[in-house]
């Protein structure tokens, strides 16, 4: 039977960020000039991403991140009673079970593990995820959300359409939940999918429908593309704003909290005067949230990486109330609400 006495709250994160750094600049060369040093800082938001190294597998950056909330928070791994690894999709090996090696690896032998996916999407879902079975299960009392992130592999900087995407960067992130923890409680979750633009993003080779052959090969591995772009964008601005708000108004209505009361925005990395817009708009500073233009867009990660630089940087104290929020090409949109301090 739920406890709906129960709370869920977040013990601590940890972060994984690889060395490697590719700049404005870069990406500007990347672009074959078509984007200058210039836009891509002050229109894009990027001054530098971190971008992967050699063993900057996604599945050991997931490990890496969750070694690093281990060792912040002082939990014992074994008491980790489940693993919802929100890692991607492009890893070291197709269809091994990303959650299962970051067991193994973090020493959680006492947790089961499971990979969800959402895209960009899948952190704020996957808390959700593991909020609802930690209330609902007597035998799960921790669960760990965990994974890595290195698409910005697959981009083509000399594709036009693809610009929303050249921050697409590398890492990984953990966070770790624990029932009636009795502070830092994650409280409401809305998330929206638009099923209209399911096949309107994605790696265009690779998968059944267009395996990769000798001919292909070399534009395979830099074919994340928008395959309608103009149905995409369209759409796009035709509800994306609107759905986002509505996830961030229902977040806070199921959390039986005022929106007024909102003190800090973890937000993924998007180009600049769409932060800024959407920081205003929520009667925020733009000190009430951070800024990912060191980091770029990392994925599913950037809303871990958001609370973990917060918190470094003393933007988050007792009583502050945030919200994640997230999207995916998919698509989808979600938005939490969490109460920090006790």
């Amino acid at each position: 039977m739920l406890n709906t006495k129960a709370n869920v709250g977040i013990v601590g994160t940890g972060m994984y960020i690889p060395e490697g750094r590719m700049t404005a600049k870069e990406i500007s060369e990347a672009t074959k000039g078509y984007w200058t040093e210039e836009a891509v800082i002050n229109k894009l938001g990027i001054i530098e991403k971190p971008i992967p190294g050699k063993n900057d597998g996604t599945q050991e950056m997931g490990v890496r991140a969750g070694l690093d909330a281990i060792k912040r928070t002082g939990i014992d791994p074994k008491e980790i009673d489940l693993i919802i690894c929100m890692g991607e999709e492009w890893k070291e090996y197709p269809l091994t079970t990303s959650g299962i090696y970051i067991q193994e690896k973090i020493g959680a032998t006492n947790a089961w593990a499971i990979d969800v996916q959402q895209r960009c999407c899948t952190t704020v879902a996957a808390m959700k995820i593991a909020k609802d079975m930690i209330l609902a299960d007597e035998d799960i009392n921790t669960a760990m959300v965990v994974g890595g992130y290195r698409n910005g592999d697959f981009v083509d900087y000399t594709d036009k359409d693809m610009s929303m995407m050249y921050n697409l960067s590398a890492g990984g992130g953990a966070i770790i939940l624990k029932k009636n923890y009795n502070k830092n409680l994650l409280l409401g979750t809305h998330i929206m999918t638009d099923g209209t633009m399911a096949r309107d993003a994605g790696v265009e080779f690779g998968g059944t429908e267009k395996p990769i052959t000798c001919e292909n090969i070399g534009e395979a591995y830099k074919s994340l593309r928008l395959f309608d772009a103009k149905h995409m964008k369209d759409r796009l601005n035709e509800v994306s704003m609107s759905n986002w708000y509505h996830c961030i108004d229902r977040a806070f209505e199921k959390s039986g909290i005022s929106k007024d009361q909102l003190g800090y925005l973890a937000v993924l990395h998007f180009k600049y005067s769409q932060h800024k817009g959407m920081v205003e708009s929520l009667g925020l500073t733009e000190d009430q949230s951070v800024y990912l233009s060191n980091y770029g867009h990392m994925g599913q990660v950037d809303q871990i990486l958001s609370l973990h630089l917060a918190l470094e940087q003393g933007k988050i104290e007792n009583g502050t109330v945030i919200s994640m929020i997230a999207a995916g090409i998919g698509y989808a949109w979600a938005a939490n609400v969490i109460k920090w301090g006790k």
